[in-house]
């Protein structure tokens, strides 16, 4: 997707313009590559597609579970759907009644991302069984698999060059594949966003949002870190920036303020700053330049954001709501 730079994007502008409301929780959304439909994975197994200019809504049916990957296919006008019994499904995302077109059993538990290569030849796909996959596209075949993951995989990112592809777990160990070869080239240490809480004997933590900046030169990995309560996720939101090149963590990006909760999404705009999205006691949009580890503005939320999409204007987001809304919001003054 080319994202268009508009004119006097200014996050200190940032307003909502339209909220679509659901019954459930929502744990994932996507803007369309026509930039006409925004798309929203439930918790009650569906996906919410509105029409942005109209707000009409359709459901589409299908999942026997919680939906969070989204990926689209463009020439084919194809919804990529990953759910948490190890199902992908592909939909035909422009049709009055989008159906199903192709199921893939992609993985043992849950799907937890998935990922389209910018030549639009190759799904990514990773889950709780340590793997992560590749298959061709449209067909959705199998390509191949690549091991090497010690525990589940949350996100997966093709690099801008679709000659590489990052892959992320829950103990904050990114991997970095040569997809041509299908060989492990090196490991990127994100382990920051993970902890052992030995009070309850739980893993908490991973990469919950993975971007790369359009020239590929950056990595950004959002999630959790200094967790003092696994149970109730209590800790610190932060994005963790690298430098493709050389592997090394470039910065660690937090809140200006106090916030305690997880950072769920996190987009690169393409005029150079990055945008997060979180949520644990209340929800928050946070805006950074690269170089700086405050953020330089905070947009408070009315509830917890469980996921964050950027338009291909570049001047609106999408944002998933605990509470079953999908709000619009645009970084540009009211006219």
């Amino acid at each position: 997707m080319i994202l268009l730079i508009p004119d006097k994007v200014d996050p200190a502008k940032t307003r909502m313009v339209k909220e679509f409301k659901h019954t459930r929780p929502l744990i994932g959304c996507r803007f369309d590559p026509t930039g006409r439909f925004v798309f929203a994975g439930s918790e009650d197994s569906t996906i919410q597609r509105w029409e942005i200019a109209t707000g009409k809504n359709t459901a589409l049916a299908g999942h026997k579970s919680w939906v969070r990957g989204l990926a689209f296919l463009s020439k084919e006008k194809l919804l990529l759907s990953g759910d948490y019994t190890g199902r992908v499904l592909a939909w035909s995302s422009e049709a009055d009644k989008p159906a199903v077109v192709r199921t893939i059993k992609a993985h043992q538990g849950w799907v937890r991302a998935l990922s389209v290569s910018p030549d639009g030849k190759l799904l990514a796909t990773c889950g709780n069984d340590h793997l992560v996959k590749l298959w061709s596209l449209p067909d959705c075949n199998p390509v191949r698999e690549l091991a090497g993951h010690s525990s589940h995989v949350y996100n997966v990112a093709f690099h801008p060059s679709g000659q590489r592809l990052a892959s992320a777990d829950l103990i904050g160990i990114v991997k970095d594949w040569d997809v041509t070869k299908g060989t492990h080239v090196r490991d990127l240490d994100a382990s920051a966003l993970h902890k052992y809480d030995t009070t309850f004997a739980a893993d908490i933590g991973g990469v919950r949002s993975m971007a790369f900046d359009r020239e590929g030169k950056l990595l950004a990995c959002a999630g959790i870190t200094e967790v003092s309560n696994a149970f109730a996720g209590v800790g610190k939101p932060v994005i963790l920036l690298f430098d493709w090149s050389t592997g090394k963590r470039k910065q660690s990006l937090v809140p200006k303020d106090a916030f305690q909760g997880t950072a769920w999404g996190v987009a690169f705009h393409p005029s150079g700053f990055l945008i997060g999205a979180g949520g644990g006691n209340g929800g928050a949009l946070w805006f950074w330049k690269p170089e700086a580890a405050q953020c330089f503005f905070t947009f408070k939320l009315p509830q917890n954001a469980r996921d964050l999409d950027l338009h291909s204007d570049g001047k609106r987001l999408a944002v998933a709501g605990s509470d079953g809304a999908l709000r619009l919001y645009e970084m540009v003054a009211k006219k």
